[in-house]
């Protein structure tokens, strides 16, 4: 029975935990090896978290969402990446990058219209920021949002590597994307960007291709959308025009905390497997457990867990959704965890050997899986920058 700790700071998180953990045993870690092996999205199965609760967890009740907080967020990423974090990460892309970003970012009427729907399941979105050839330094894209006579904006551009961009194998895009568009230049003469809601329907919008062969997150779908002409009403621009930098600033925050919640998750699992395996498998007449190498990999790996973890929802507990300023350590969690998960799935392989290496035991799939946490939300290298810049900034942080 869990007990309400750092991990649980009240009942209601306790209760979030508890429900999460029994559905991911009870639904996901049945289909999650096929549905990894069919590189397919579990629709169906995804819009039951809506009738739990879990899709607008972040969101107002008064818009059909749960109201809580940054460390419930962690806690539904952690329970389901120890079973499927291709299905956790279309999670992500769903209830943090649109639903959050919504519900923090946009006004009381486009709350009103856009969250319920997205709350309960009914339409499915997603965040469109990177492009074919603009990844981290956001500033470059060159989708482009002009203002049309009668307040409309056409936009132009594609977006690259959009989970949830398509929710089936027939190329459905998603129903409502939260994407930044370049609308001008700013008096420093840096590309001025601009957020805006494009729905399903709109003229010009399409599924360019589903990308397929991930070597991991294969459950969640990815996609390029395209923008040809793409015309939407002036009521799905979010806030002023070039306002979009503080949107990405305050929503990439929970995205990475998000993403150490899932290293956190394939960390647990690939731990409980190597520490369980150590007992079972027997060599020169004694359990493996014995043995100096074996005792090396899992000792290393239980300290980095531990230290992640706590690391982890102790930014949570600081971190307030409605505004910026968590960058330190929302870089820094997601800096030591992702790797720490993708080394300790990697021991875990080690130990189970030839067992570990295929994909009816769970800790292939994660080891995959992995390696896409130190890439996406931010690149280890750019969170190296963040970091060190921060501390010149404010190198008393060091000390607090």
């Amino acid at each position: 029975m869990l007990t309400s700790d750092m991990f649980n700071p009240s009942d209601e998180h306790l209760m979030v935990r508890e429900m999460v953990r029994n559905f991911v045993e009870e639904y996901v870690e049945p289909q999650a090896l096929e549905y990894d092996r069919l590189e397919r999205f579990n629709l169906d199965l995804f819009k039951q978290l809506g009738e739990l609760g879990l899709l607008g967890l972040t969101a107002p009740e008064e818009f059909g969402g749960a109201g809580m907080d940054a460390t419930a967020a962690v806690i539904v990423h952690e329970e389901l990446s120890t079973s499927d974090p291709g299905f956790s990460l279309a999670y992500l892309a769903h209830s943090m990058l649109f639903v959050n970003n919504l519900a923090v970012n946009g006004s009381d009427e486009q709350k009103a219209r856009f969250l319920p729907g997205v709350c309960s399941g009914q339409d499915i979105g997603c965040m469109a920021m990177s492009e074919p050839d603009v990844g981290t330094d956001a500033l470059s894209m060159s989708t482009t949002a002009e203002e049309q006579k009668d307040g409309s904006w056409k936009i132009n551009g594609r977006k690259m590597w959009i989970t949830n961009g398509c929710i089936d194998d027939e190329g459905t895009p998603a129903d409502i994307v939260w994407i930044y568009a370049k609308t001008g230049v700013d008096d420093r003469g840096r590309n001025s960007i601009s957020t805006f809601i494009v729905e399903k329907g709109a003229t010009g919008y399409s599924v360019g291709q589903k990308i397929m062969d991930k070597t991991g997150m294969r459950a969640s779908n990815t996609a390029e959308l395209v923008f040809d002409d793409c015309i939407i009403p002036a009521a799905n621009m979010v806030g002023e025009e070039g306002s979009a930098l503080m949107h990405m600033m305050r929503n990439l925050e929970i995205e990475r905390l998000a993403l150490a919640a899932m290293a956190v998750g394939i960390s647990r699992r690939s731990l409980q497997a190597m520490n369980r395996y150590a007992d079972e498998r027997q060599a020169f007449g004694k359990a493996i457990r014995d043995f100096g190498q074996i005792q090396r990999h899992i000792g290393e790996s239980w300290a980095e867990y531990r230290a992640m973890r706590a690391y982890i929802y102790d930014t949570a507990r600081k971190m307030t959704l409605d505004s910026g300023g968590h960058r330190l350590d929302s870089d820094g969690i997601k800096l030591f965890a992702t790797t720490a998960a993708k080394n300790i799935a990697d021991r875990a392989m080690q130990v189970m050997g030839g067992y570990g290496y295929v994909g009816e035991y769970v800790v292939e799939r994660l080891w995959r899986d992995a390696k896409l946490l130190e890439i996406g939300g931010g690149t280890l290298e750019s969170h190296q920058k963040n970091i060190t810049k921060d501390l010149a900034r404010d190198p008393d942080a060091i000390l607090r």
